[in-house]
């Protein structure tokens, strides 16, 4: 039987609403050593914000953190997965979209999970060569 995403995925992320100022973001992030947040309006996600968003979009901007919000700095168009998914479907997206987190949510797109690259390098029979096709794919920025 196939792995599934909900065996490996980080239950229960942190989510922000999107009119959230970037620095809550950052203070979760800093509290709870993690790396992103995901976003979302009325419950459902709509952004993915991320250490490396705040850096890029953020403080090189010289944007004001308290006055910032998640709706202005945080990745839109997401491709996400559903907990049922099969992991092998998971790395494929991953891969193709050039992105190292994918936002789980359930049939009305409310995220229940986040599943990153180093969920799937712990995952055994997944093979080098799809861990390193993700790492190859340049970020977007």
């Amino acid at each position: 039987m196939s792995r599934r995403v909900s065996d490996v995925m980080t239950r229960r992320p942190r989510v922000l609403p999107l009119e959230a100022p970037l620095h809550e973001a950052a203070r979760i992030m800093r509290d709870e050593g993690i790396g992103d947040v995901l976003v979302t309006l009325g419950g459902r996600l709509c952004g993915l914000v991320t250490d490396r968003d705040i850096v890029i979009r953020g403080v090189a901007e010289r944007r004001d953190a308290a006055h910032t919000t998640l709706g202005e700095v945080c990745s839109a168009a997401l491709v996400t997965v559903g907990p049922d998914d099969d992991l092998g479907t998971a790395a494929r997206l991953m891969r193709d979209q050039a992105v190292r987190r994918l936002p789980v949510v359930d049939a009305e797109r409310r995220p229940v999970g986040i599943v990153s690259i180093g969920d799937l390098a712990r995952v055994d029979g997944l093979g080098p060569g799809v861990l390193a096709g993700i790492c190859q794919a340049p970020p977007n920025v």
